[in-house]
C-alpha cells in the first residue's frame, strides 16, 4: 500500500497582543516626536526660500567686516566647545586570567575538604553542602593551590605566589593583544579588596614590568565586588586631565589568605562562592585608537549606602568567636542590594532610556503622587535601552533577583548565570567574564551598549555603560575558548553532591 502522506502544520507565533502593538506605536511616536515634527517644518522654509534673496540680502545688511568677525565668532565659539567637551574613553581591549586544571576544585573535592578540615562540626560541614548544591556553580571552578591542602596554608609567600600568577598572566595576556609595551603605560590602577600587601600590588606590577618612574600608580582595597567599575570610574577622571595617556586597570581578588576555617555558617558562605580569577583592561584616551578600541566609555554611576549602619554591616570582615578571621554575610544583604539597585537605576535611568520610558515612569510618579499611591510603581524597560546586561556573578540568588526586578529574559542573563558556573564568584573581575561571553558567542556587535552592573561591601552598587565600537569577532582564545561550545547549559535548581 502506498504510503499516506502526512499533513504538516506549521505552527505561527501569535500576533501580538493589542496592548503590546499600542506600546510598540507609543514608543516609536515618542522616541522619533523630533524628526516627525522638525523635518516638515524645514523643508516648509526650504520650498518657501530663494537662495538669490538670501544671498542678496546677506550682502546689503552686512559689510566684509561684520561678515569676517561674525566668522571668528563663530570659530572660536567652535574651537571653545570642542576643547570643553569631554575627551572619549576607549576600552581597547581586555584579558581575563584562565586559572589551569590542576587547580580545578569539583564539588567531591570540595565536600571531602570540607569534611577533614570541619571534622568536629559536622553540621557546619551540611550547611555548605546545601549551599554548593544550590550555588549554580559547576563542577570546573578554580581554588589556588594553598588552598588545596588539608588544612589549607594561607602564608604570605602563597598569597603572593597566587597574586603573581593571576595579575601577571593577565597583563601578559593583554600585552600580546593590544601590542602595546610596558613603556606604553601612563595610569596604573590596581583593586583587589582582600589582600593588600606591603609593598602594595600595584608596586608588585611596577617592579615585575619595570613601568615608567613617572607612573601614576593606585592601589584599592577593601572596595568588594564593584571595586572593578571604580577602578574604571577612577581611570576615566584621571584620562580626562592626562592627554594622549593609556591607563591599566587590573581587578582581581586573592583568595588565599581569605578561606575562612571556622564554623560560623554566615562566614562559611563565602568559602561556596569565591574562586580564581582576575581580569586586566588598557584604556585610552588617542583618537587614534577610536578605530581600533572594542568599546567606548558612555557612563559611570556609582551609589553608596554606607551612610546606613545595615548596609554598611552587611558584608563585613571579622573574627568569629574562636578568633579565626573571615567574610560575615548579613542575611539583610538582598535587601540591601535591591535598595542600592533603586537608587543607582533611579541615577542612570534619565540618562540612558529613551524618551518614552521616563514618560511613562514620569506619569506613573505624577499619579502615585497625587491620585493614588496604591498604584504599582512602573518599572522602566531597560530592555530599550541595552542590548546585553553584565550582572556581577555573585551568586544565583543576586541574579534571580535583578532578572525579576528589571523583567529580563532568560537570554539577557545568561553571560551571568554562565559566568557562575564556569568560573564561581570571581569578584570585581567577573563582569569581563560575561563580555567575554557575550564575544564568544558571536553576539556583540556594532553599536551594542552593554550595561555592566556589580555589588560591593560598604555598600555599593555601581553601573558602567559601554557602547560597541566595531563588530567583534568571535575570539580564538580567551578563558572561554576550550568551552564556549559547550554552553549555554541547564543549571537545574538543586544539584545533588
Amino acid at each position: 500500500m502506498p504510503q499516506q502522506e502526512e499533513e504538516v502544520v506549521v505552527m505561527l507565533p501569535p500576533p501580538p497582543a493589542a496592548a503590546s502593538k499600542l506600546k510598540i506605536g507609543y514608543q516609536y511616536l515618542v522616541n522619533h516626536i523630533f524628526s516627525f515634527t522638525l523635518i516638515p517644518i524645514m523643508f516648509a522654509i526650504i520650498l518657501r526660500l530663494d537662495p538669490q534673496e538670501v544671498l542678496n540680502m546677506i550682502q546689503y545688511q552686512y559689510s566684509p567686516v561684520q561678515i569676517l568677525l561674525s566668522s571668528f565668532l563663530l570659530i572660536f565659539i567652535s574651537t571653545l566647545y570642542f576643547m570643553s567637551k569631554p575627551r572619549s574613553i576607549y576600552l581597547v581591549d581586555y584579558a581575563c586570567y584562565k586559572p589551569p586544571v590542576t587547580c580545578r576544585v569539583p564539588f567531591s573535592t570540595f565536600m571531602e575538604h570540607s569534611r577533614l578540615i570541619l571534622k568536629d562540626n559536622p553540621k557546619s560541614v551540611d550547611f555548605q553542602m546545601r549551599i554548593l548544591e544550590r550555588s549554580g556553580l559547576g563542577e570546573e571552578t578554580c581554588l589556588p593551590p594553598a588552598i588545596h591542602y588539608i588544612p589549607p596554608t594561607p602564608t604570605m609567600e602563597a598569597a603572593r605566589g597566587e597574586a603573581e600568577t593571576v595579575i601577571f598572566s593577565a597583563i601578559d595576556s593583554l600585552m600580546q593583544k593590544t601590542g602595546i609595551t610596558p613603556k606604553d603605560i601612563d595610569i596604573l590602577i590596581v583593586n583587589c579588596s582582600l589582600f593588600s600587601p606591603t609593598p602594595s600590588l600595584s608596586a608588585m606590577v611596577v617592579n615585575k614590568y619595570k613601568l615608567r618612574s613617572n607612573i601614576k600608580s593606585f592601589n584599592l582595597s577593601g572596595m568588594g565586588c564593584s571595586a572593578g567599575l571604580i577602578s574604571i570610574d577612577l581611570a576615566r577622571d584621571l584620562l580626562q586631565v592626562h592627554p594622549n595617556s593609556y591607563a591599566l586597570v587590573v581587578s582581581t581578588e586573592i583568595i588565599t589568605p581569605n578561606y575562612y576555617q571556622g564554623s560560623e555558617r554566615a562566614m562559611l558562605l563565602p568559602n561556596c562562592l569565591f574562586r580564581m580569577g582576575g581580569a586586566a583592561i588598557l584604556l585610552s584616551n588617542k583618537r587614534r585608537d577610536s578605530t581600533r578600541a572594542k568599546y567606548k566609555l558612555v557612563h559611570v554611576v556609582r551609589t553608596h549606602k554606607g551612610s546606613d549602619d545595615k548596609a554598611y554591616r552587611c558584608v563585613y570582615e571579622q573574627e568569629d568567636p574562636q578568633g579565626k578571621v573571615g567574610i560575615n554575610l548579613s542575611k539583610d544583604l538582598m535587601v540591601i542590594a535591591g535598595e542600592a539597585l533603586k537608587s543607582n537605576i533611579t541615577t542612570i535611568g534619565p540618562l540612558v532610556l529613551p524618551a518614552s520610558e521616563q514618560l511613562l515612569f514620569l506619569f506613573t510618579l505624577i499619579g502615585r503622587k497625587i491620585f493614588n499611591p496604591k498604584w504599582k510603581p512602573y518599572i522602566p524597560d531597560f530592555k530599550q535601552a541595552f542590548e546585553h546586561f553584565c550582572i556581577h556573578a555573585g551568586g544565583r540568588a543576586v541574579i534571580d533577583e535583578l532578572q525579576k526586578n528589571l523583567e529580563l529574559s532568560a537570554e539577557h542573563v545568561e553571560a551571568s548565570r554562565m559566568t557562575l558556573h564556569r568560573f564561581g564568584n570571581t569578584s570585581s573581575s567577573s563582569l569581563w567574564y560575561e563580555i567575554g561571553y557575550i564575544e564568544a558567542k558571536g553576539r556583540m556587535k556594532k553599536g551594542d551598549r552593554v550595561w555592566q552592573i556589580a555589588f560591593g561591601s560598604g555598600f555599593k552598587c555601581n553601573s558602567a555603560v559601554w557602547k560597541c565600537n566595531r563588530t567583534i569577532k568571535t575570539p580564538t582564545d580567551g578563558p572561554w575558548q576550550d568551552c564556549i561550545d559547550r554552553y549555554p547549559v541547564h543549571i537545574p535548581e538543586i544539584v545533588k553532591i
